[in-house]
């Protein structure tokens, strides 16, 4: 049986528009020479490329009123997605590929229950992933869901966010390997220049790397004209990265 490769993403709210969908399926065409489908999970699909199949983001059934801490990620590991079968590579739709991506695709597989993630940049002692750019076999964690909405009361308390939860229940109940370092780059950490050299050195392009992730308050199109960040920590500008954001 021929293993099928999705790339899947997720956009809801308004926060982001049907462009940065857009721009990840191109990024994704130019960077990927394996055959693959994308998939967008979002609440409106209105303005996205007729390429990426589009499909409602399953119901997660939480209290209203809660802090955004990515929960609706998590509905990715539905025992069931749209029928899909195959090996799903999610990718945040405010990410930058600057080089080949089959690796993520190519990288052998221990067992069938495992994710790869990202290694968190800040901490990694803690082995908490970020869930940036992770993959996993779809429906090959039946249970996750489950355990996640009879303990919610709980997770919330003891997890921040949806890739802390992620991290632990599958280090706990299956198996959690962490992607080659030098792959995905956290612009944040190890683009930007440290202060105080941010306030006069630009960022440059990385010598490696094959994905640059953004996380806190820059995205791709601050990081490109400048700003977007904390006072202390100066963003000037790196027109290089419209070669690749497009």
């Amino acid at each position: 049986m021929t293993q099928h490769n999705y790339i899947l993403c997720m956009k809801w709210g308004d926060k982001y528009g049907a462009e940065y969908v857009n721009r990840l399926y191109r990024m994704v065409q130019r960077n990927l020479s394996l055959p693959f489908t994308m998939i967008c999970l979002t609440d409106n699909s209105e303005g996205i490329d007729p390429a990426v199949q589009c499909y409602p983001i399953p119901e997660l059934t939480l209290p209203n009123g809660l802090p955004e801490r990515g929960w609706k990620k998590l509905t990715t590991f539905s025992r069931d997605l749209y029928g899909l079968h195959g090996t799903a590579l999610f990718l945040d739709i405010d990410i930058v590929i600057i080089d080949n991506i089959d690796g993520f695709f190519t990288q052998p597989a221990n067992r069938d229950d495992e994710v790869w993630i990202i290694r968190d940049w800040k901490k990694p002692w803690r082995m908490v992933g970020n869930s940036s750019v992770y993959r996993f076999q779809i429906g090959a964690f039946p249970q996750l869901l489950d355990y996640f909405r009879n303990h919610f009361d709980e997770i919330r308390t003891r997890f921040r966010h949806e890739q802390a939860f992620l991290s632990w229940y599958v280090r706990e109940f299956h198996q959690l390997s962490y992607w080659q370092a030098d792959w995905c780059l956290s612009y944040k950490y190890q683009v930007l220049k440290k202060p105080p050299f941010s306030w006069w050195q630009a960022p440059q392009k990385p010598t490696h790397g094959k994905i640059i992730v953004f996380h806190g308050e820059v995205n791709p199109p601050d990081a490109i004209a400048g700003g977007g960040g904390k006072w202390y920590r100066k963003v000037l500008p790196a027109p290089w990265l419209k070669d690749y954001w497009q």
